[in-house]
């Protein structure tokens, strides 16, 4: 078997099913990938995980090499093993964290401030860092991100890159578009040279970048899709976090994504309407720290309410014997009422962020199932009126 297959195309949007093979597990697309930057999803353990049929985990190359370092991660037995997870896991390379502690902030400085030393300075070779724990100095490049994440051992790997900021000038955006190609080209080489000595199979991304011009976006879509990557992704602010700019990004760089290939969009899942307009436009795969973060917070996600969700630490649900969705199966719902969840956030126990998140990820990964089962039988359409 291929490591991607198409199995479904819906005759009226570019929405499709398919099958990506991992040694650890095959993943069902389109799929949502919960979150686990530093080898755990928050408030959860693998059981729970597992009960909810993760298709995927993420891991963060940059929290996971300041700490525990992949070097130990190595030598524990790689990352399944020392996060005790069976299933397919991804990492990032950090290039993130080259876009959230880089240079060009989103943000207009405080003139009343004294300007701080940036933590990362941006070159065509790397990035140069200082830690947020301990304030060493450190240095990414294509090389020592793939080198990282070969370390780690996960299933699927992403190319070393720098995420365009929403609002980056076209000058500047141009440069890291062309920054990140040149590191596609050597994440590439690193990688290949590297799998040579890998008893297991892993599979590299390449990242379109390009911010919200659709002339460098379509550039960098035609460029990244040339090289010999096992998927496509595409990076930058805006993916998820500006659904309008995603959606035309999307529109943009479809016609230059090989229909071979799994499509990524990267940090995209904060409504899950954003689910149904990435996938008509033919992605595959999503990740965002969104439902487990609001569930921290006593965010629910509920059909057919505001925005599909309601605060649980609204006063309104102090008597509320009701589940928190009576169509969900998850273990919360059939277990818990709306009262006594509202009371542990209250009472801020712990228990409250668990249940709260095994709630959320059942949510989006139950609603994965509905949206893959519907491409399948034709009604992906009709589904998706029925969430709007």
């Amino acid at each position: 078997m291929n490591f991607f297959q198409v199995k479904n195309q819906d005759k009226t949007t570019r929405a499709r099913t398919g099958v990506i093979q991992t040694d650890h597990g095959l993943i069902q697309t389109p799929c949502f990938m919960p979150v686990g930057t530093q080898a755990v999803v928050k408030t959860l353990d693998q059981r729970d995980l597992t009960e909810l049929k993760a298709p995927i985990i993420l891991g963060n190359t940059y929290h996971l090499h300041l700490r525990p370092g992949e070097k130990l991660i190595k030598r524990l037995g790689g990352l399944h093993k020392f996060m005790n997870w069976s299933g397919p896991i991804l990492t990032d390379s950090g290039g993130f964290q080259v876009f959230s502690l880089g240079l060009q902030k989103t943000k207009k400085p405080n003139p009343n401030q004294k300007p701080s030393k940036p933590l990362v300075k941006i070159d065509d070779n790397g990035v140069d860092f200082r830690s947020h724990i301990d304030g060493s100095l450190r240095r990414f490049t294509p090389e020592s991100a793939i080198k990282i994440q070969h370390d780690l051992g996960a299933d699927i790997i992403m190319a070393f890159d720098e995420c365009t900021p929403d609002n980056a000038d076209q000058k500047y955006a141009a440069q890291a578009m062309e920054r990140t190609h040149r590191w596609a080209v050597q994440s590439l080489a690193a990688h290949k040279k590297l799998q040579t000595r890998q008893k297991n199979n892993q599979y590299l991304f390449g990242i379109i970048q390009g911010a919200n011009n659709s002339e460098l976006r379509k550039k960098s879509a035609q460029y990244i899709c040339s090289l010999d990557f096992d998927g496509i992704a595409i990076g930058g602010e805006s993916i998820g976090y500006n659904m309008t700019a995603t959606e035309k990004i999307l529109d943009w760089v479809y016609p230059y994504l090989p229909a071979e290939k799994p499509h990524y969009a990267m940090g995209l899942g904060l409504n899950p309407l954003d689910l149904f307009a990435v996938v008509e436009r033919g992605i595959d795969m999503f990740d965002c720290v969104a439902p487990s973060r609001l569930a921290r917070h006593g965010m629910l996600f509920v059909q057919g309410a505001d925005k599909h969700r309601i605060n649980i630490n609204n006063s309104g649900f102090t008597r509320d014997v009701r589940p928190i969705d009576k169509n969900c199966a998850c273990s919360t719902c059939q277990n818990y009422s709306r009262a006594y969840l509202h009371h542990l956030f209250k009472a801020q126990e712990m228990t409250a962020m668990r249940l709260a998140t095994i709630h959320n990820l059942h949510f989006y990964i139950d609603l994965m199932d509905q949206i893959r089962q519907a491409i399948g039988n034709g009604s992906f359409s009709r589904l998706m009126k029925k969430w709007r």
